[in-house]
């Protein structure tokens, strides 16, 4: 899927033109998360879930794209990637992916950071915040018990790949790898200071206040931001993303499989 295949006559994303496809992937289960009106307008947000084999007690993965309407390489990749692992389910053994592809419904369709209700929603989570797109996302990262969050980002000042670190010790052996093979595709960013933080080797160890993260719990999951250079070619961000995300889980299952012969 490429974001051509995205666009409508009134300048609008199409939003079906991305989930319709998605929904029919064999053995993909789709649903519609909540239900709330922007201008009249009925929207909810998309959740897709892919059980790997071998996932009696699965590896829970949440993947989340598009919390920025205006970065939509991270829903094609999230796309892209889940139709990869519907046709190839080794990709997502033992794993059960939740891929919530588009965060930002209006943004998304109007090709802007914010949703149509001017906020920036990246910077809204747990904050007793109303819109209910952020209501909808907090009560999933509240029940899905997720092992791993990773999030799909691409930002404009930035001339290579990049990510954030969160919660659990292992993310940063994650994202190295992830970081080296999504680099044959884009450079990476090895600057000394990114986004305003100190980096190391394209890693950020701090971040915003209010972004999409888990609560507080006593096993934090692993969480990763991937960003990708907003300027560069799509297909190629894309590709380095869908590159990236079969890298972090490669590399979790089997640094979770080390443990568990230790």
């Amino acid at each position: 899927m490429n974001e051509s295949q995205l666009k409508l006559e009134n300048g609008l994303r199409s939003l079906p033109g991305l989930l319709k496809p998605l929904a029919e992937l064999p053995g993909v289960r789709f649903e519609s998360l909540g239900a709330f009106e922007i201008g009249a307008q009925k929207y909810s947000l998309p959740r897709f879930t892919l059980r790997g084999p071998n996932s009696s007690d699965p590896i829970r993965i949440g993947i989340f794209a598009a919390i920025h309407g205006d970065e939509p390489a991270g829903a094609l990749a999230a796309a892209n990637f889940l139709a990869e692992a519907a046709r190839e389910p080794d990709l997502v053994e033992n794993f059960l992916l939740q891929i919530y592809p588009v965060c930002n419904p209006t943004g998304f369709e109007d090709n802007t950071r914010h949703s149509r209700r001017g906020k920036d929603l990246n910077r809204e989570f747990w904050k007793s915040s109303p819109e209910p797109e952020i209501e909808i996302l907090e009560h999933e990262l509240r029940t899905q018990h997720f092992s791993g969050i990773i999030q799909l980002h691409a930002d404009d000042t930035s001339d290579g790949l990049y990510g954030f670190v969160r919660g659990h010790t292992l993310t940063e052996n994650l994202l190295r790898p992830a970081l080296a093979e999504a680099g044959k595709i884009l450079p990476r960013n090895v600057n000394a200071t990114i986004d305003g933080f100190a980096a190391r080797d394209g890693i950020i160890y701090h971040s915003y206040e209010g972004i999409l993260a888990a609560p507080m719990q006593s096993e934090p999951p692993f969480e990763i931001i991937l960003e990708t250079p907003h300027h560069a070619p799509m297909e190629l961000q894309v590709e380095a993303l869908v590159i990236a995300i079969r890298t972090i889980l490669g590399e979790y299952r089997r640094l979770i499989s080390f443990a568990a012969n230790i």
